[in-house]
C-alpha cells in the first residue's frame, strides 16, 4: 500500500486497531523498565565512539528477545521479522564532554561526562520498543530494524551505521528525540526542514608582529580581525534573502600571549548553519570574499579552511503526514514543532531513505525540566517517554500493515 492510500485509509477510520495489541499500553506496562534502563544509562556515560557498556547491555537484551545482530563497532543493527517491507528505528547512545549540576540519584558516575542531549532516553525508548516488538513479531508482516547509533555528537556515526549496512532493505527510516522546546508528553512532527545543515570554519588572519608601542612598524591582525568579525555578521543580515535562513557564528578567537607585543596572527573558529544548500554554498563564498577584502585593505593576508558536518535534516512529506496519522489513531498528543538551526546526523539517513526525524516534549515546569540540551542541568521528565516507546511500536506496526 502506498503512504498516501495508507494516510487515507487511516484518516477514514482513526481510532480503529487492526492489530491484537494496543502499544501503548504495552508500553505503559514497561514503563518502570524504559526509566530503570535509561537511569543505568544515564549513571554510566560514554563519549563518542566508547559507547562499550551501551552498546553491550543492548546487545545483550536483543541476544535474549531473538533478534539477528550484526556489530558495526560500538553500533548494533537488529533485525527481526521477515517480509517484502523493512522499517528502520535509530536510537543514539553517546553522552557529552559535560560535568553534571543536577543532584538526583540517577547523576552520572563519571567526572566531566553527562548524557545532556537525552540519548540515554532514546536508548531506553528504543528498547523498550524492541522488547515490544519482540513479544508481538507474529503480527507484524514484515521485517524492523533497530539502528542503535553510535557518536552522533559530532562523530557522523549516521554515516558509519550506513557504511556497515543500516540502510540496505529498509524502505523507511524513523528516529525520535526528546525535546526541550515542547511540553511533556507531546510528540512534534514537522514536514521538510526541521534541523539546519551544519558546518565549521576555521581562519587565521595573518599580520606582521612587533612591539606594541611601535604599531606602525607592524601589521597588526588583531583590529583586522575585529573587523572581519563583523563584517562577517552582514552575511547572514545582508546576503541572505530575508525569506531564508543563514547563521554564521564566531566562537572562538585567540591571539598574543603578551602586554606589550603585536602578535603575527590571529586564530578564529565558528560554525555555519543552513537548511538550504544553496544558501550554505553562499554563506561560504561570502566568507572568502569577506577575509579576503579585509585582509587585503590593510596589507595582511588569511587563511581559511570550512568543513561541512552535516546536511539539513529534511523530512518526507509523505512520512511526517504518515506519522502524523499514526499519533492520531492512538490517541498520542502531537503538534507542529518549529525548526531549529541546531543540527543532527539524522539527516543522513534521510538523504537516502523516506522517513521523518520526530520530536518527544519533555519540557515541565513543575518538576523543574526546564534546562536545555547541552546544559550541565539537563535532564527529561521520565514519565512520558513510555509514550515515545509507543510511538515507536505503532509506527512499526503501520508501516507493516
Amino acid at each position: 500500500m502506498s503512504i498516501e492510500k495508507l494516510i487515507s485509509s487511516q484518516a477514514e477510520c482513526p481510532m480503529v486497531k487492526t492489530m491484537g495489541f494496543d502499544p501503548v499500553s504495552e508500553a505503559k506496562r514497561i514503563e518502570k523498565e524504559i526509566i530503570s534502563w535509561r537511569r543505568d544509562f544515564h549513571m554510566h556515560p560514554e563519549l563518542k565512539y566508547e559507547e562499550e557498556r551501551t552498546s553491550g547491555i543492548v546487545e545483550e537484551h536483543l541476544h535474549e528477545w531473538e533478534y539477528r545482530i550484526k556489530r558495526v563497532g560500538t553500533g548494533i543493527i537488529a533485525d527481526i521479522g521477515e517480509g517484502e517491507k523493512t522499517i528502520a528505528l535509530r536510537a543514539d547512545m553517546d553522552a557529552l564532554p559535560v560535568q553534571e549540576e543536577n543532584d538526583v540519584p540517577y547523576k552520572s558516575r563519571v567526572p566531566g561526562k553527562m548524557h545532556a542531549c537525552g540519548h540515554d532516553a532514546h536508548t531506553a525508548m528504543l528498547l523498550g520498543a524492541a522488547k515490544i516488538i519482540s513479544e508481538h513479531i507474529d503480527e507484524f508482516s514484515g521485517r524492523v530494524r533497530l539502528i542503535f547509533q553510535p557518536a552522533e555528537e559530532g562523530g557522523n556515526g549516521a554515516v558509519k551505521m550506513i557504511e556497515g549496512g543500516a540502510l540496505e532493505g529498509v524502505d523507511a527510516v524513523f528516529g525520535l528525540h526528546v525535546w526541550h522546546d515542547l511540553p511533556s508528553g507531546v510528540i512534534g512532527i514537522r514536514e521538510g526542514p526541521i534541523m539546519a545543515g551544519a558546518g565549521i570554519f576555521k581562519a587565521r588572519i595573518i599580520g606582521k608582529g612587533g612591539h606594541g608601542a611601535s604599531p606602525h612598524q607592524t601589521v597588526d591582525p588583531i583590529p583586522i580581525a575585529a573587523e572581519a568579525i563583523l563584517a562577517l555578521q552582514t552575511i547572514a543580515s545582508r546576503n541572505v534573502p530575508p525569506i531564508e535562513t543563514g547563521v554564521v557564528s564566531v566562537t572562538a578567537v585567540h591571539a598574543g600571549t603578551a602586554f606589550n607585543v603585536i602578535p603575527e596572527e590571529v586564530k578564529m573558529k565558528g560554525t555555519i548553519r543552513f537548511f538550504n544548500h544553496e544558501i550554505g554554498e553562499l554563506i561560504q563564498t561570502r566568507m572568502g570574499e569577506i577575509l579576503e577584502g579585509v585582509t587585503k585593505a590593510h596589507g595582511a593576508s588569511y587563511e581559511l579552511s570550512i568543513e561541512e558536518l552535516v546536511p539539513p535534516t529534511v523530512n518526507d512529506k509523505g512520512m511526517a503526514a504518515f506519522a502524523r496519522n499514526v499519533a492520531e489513531k492512538y490517541g498520542l498528543r502531537h503538534s507542529d514543532v518549529e525548526p531549529t538551526m541546531g543540527a543532527e546526523d539524522f539527516a543522513f539517513y534521510l538523504q537516502k531513505v523516506p522517513g521523518a526525524f520526530l520530536m518527544l516534549g519533555i519540557y515541565n515546569e513543575e518538576k523543574g525540566i526546564t534546562y536545555p540540551h547541552h546544559h550541565p542541568r539537563f535532564d527529561v521528565d521520565e514519565e512520558v517517554l513510555h509514550l515515545g516507546t509507543a510511538m515507536e511500536v505503532a509506527l512499526a506496526m503501520e508501516f507493516l500493515r
